[in-house]
């Protein structure tokens, strides 16, 4: 690949260069990157699906010719990447590099534009294009009905009672159509407003705002931080106080949000010289729900980039449980749909390894038909309540719900 990168006056907003119907976007506080077209995708299945992409990234880029004239995060040869969350999905993993990427980060603005070397000319530099008509979607239970949930629920409670594990992580879905003419950086708009703290994304049909960095590599140090351990937000100051104050009291949360921690540490500790968490977890605030959050950092000691990590890391606690093995498979048995990229590893690597990765939450899949599935899910514990967990769901469906409705 020939890239080139170069300074453009400050674009204060970036989502209306995107495609509106198969964006290519990663934005938080507005600013982040935006792709056009495609120069390359590169598609990966199995067990290894992300250490495959890993080792074909770094071939990319050491075949590739990069003249960068701004140097910042998201500048030079970048990927746009959204990976599946089994090992045995039907889903596609894939890097897709853009034909041309539209990027802001502190105040400054960029153009990456990036064709194959056989190519003669540089892609045009886009335009911004109107938003489409207005829609409002409902959302109607999926594969897995509310009662079907909740039975799952305490088909689980009693497995972790019984010792077969200590947590697993089950989720249900809904699902909608969109109409093909639709508008999707419409829901991006909804979701980066309404959510500024998250990472917003749209990576081949998977949208959505994560409150949950995987872990993000630069220059080599890296930091991630990790959510587990959930309460509603309050009616007002002094309701909100004090479910922030719950949430940090409650033993099950605590757990849940401890075995977590424990999963990113054991899998990031072998990369690194220095390693370092939050003294405690601390509660973070969302426009519609307290988390329990602890951020960890620390230094690079052997060379990795982040999709390297990002195949130690996958899956956590945090979106599976543990043990690893035993939760996944009764995940399997639980939920009776694929999972897809939900939960799995989306983001973007660029020519040197670095980028930005978030765990698929708060999400949608977006298939060329229209046809939309969203998730959410729950970690449960020994002491899991079905109907809290039900409500939990509900909590986290908001984001995507009021995105397309």
């Amino acid at each position: 690949m020939t890239v080139e990168t170069t300074l453009l006056d400050d674009v204060r907003h970036i989502i209306p260069f995107a495609d509106a119907h198969t964006p290519l976007l990663w934005l938080r506080k507005g600013e982040g990157i935006a792709g056009v077209g495609e120069a390359l995708r590169l598609e990966f299945r199995g067990a290894d699906r992300i250490a495959q992409a890993s080792a074909a990234w770094k071939q990319l880029a050491a075949a590739s010719t990069v003249t960068d004239q701004v140097r910042m995060p998201g500048t030079g040869l970048v990927a746009f990447g959204t990976f599946a969350f089994d090992d045995d999905s039907a889903a596609t993993s894939v890097l897709i590099v853009p034909a041309v990427i539209i990027g802001r980060r502190d105040g400054r603005s960029w153009i990456t534009r990036i064709r194959r070397t056989d190519d003669k000319a540089m892609p045009a530099a886009p335009h911004t294009e109107p938003f489409g008509a207005e829609y409002r979607l409902t959302m109607l239970p999926g594969a897995l009905t509310r009662e079907a949930y909740k039975r799952a629920v305490g088909e689980a409670v009693q497995r972790i009672r019984q010792g077969d594990l200590e947590k697993v992580v089950l989720a249900r879905d809904l699902r909608a159509h969109l109409p093909i003419e639709s508008d999707v950086r419409r829901a991006l708009v909804e979701l980066a407003l309404g959510y500024p703290e998250c990472w917003t994304y749209a990576v081949d049909g998977m949208v959505g705002s994560s409150p949950e960095t995987l872990v993000r590599v630069h220059r080599g140090t890296l930091d991630a931080r990790v959510l587990a351990g959930t309460s509603e937000r309050g009616r007002d100051a002094d309701s909100d106080h004090e479910s922030a104050a719950a949430l940090l009291a409650s033993a099950k949360d605590l757990q849940e949000h401890e075995v977590a921690v424990r999963s990113v540490i054991t899998s990031l500790t072998p990369h690194t010289s220095a390693l370092t968490t939050s003294e405690s977890p601390f509660p973070l605030k969302l426009p519609n729900l307290w988390h329990l959050a602890t951020d960890v950092s620390g230094t690079l000691s052997d060379g990795s980039g982040s999709l390297d990590l990002v195949s130690a890391l996958h899956p956590t606690a945090a979106v599976a449980g543990t043990p690893t093995d035993a939760a996944l498979q009764l995940i399997r048995e639980l939920e009776p749909f694929d999972r897809e990229r939900y939960a799995g590893p989306v983001g973007w690597i660029g020519t040197d390894g670095d980028g930005e990765w978030a765990i698929a939450l708060r999400c949608a899949q977006v298939k060329p038909s229209g046809d939309i599935t969203a998730y959410a899910g729950c970690g449960i514990m020994a002491d899991s309540v079905p109907e809290r967990e039900l409500a939990e769901t509900k909590m986290k469906f908001r984001p995507i719900t009021e995105a397309f409705g």
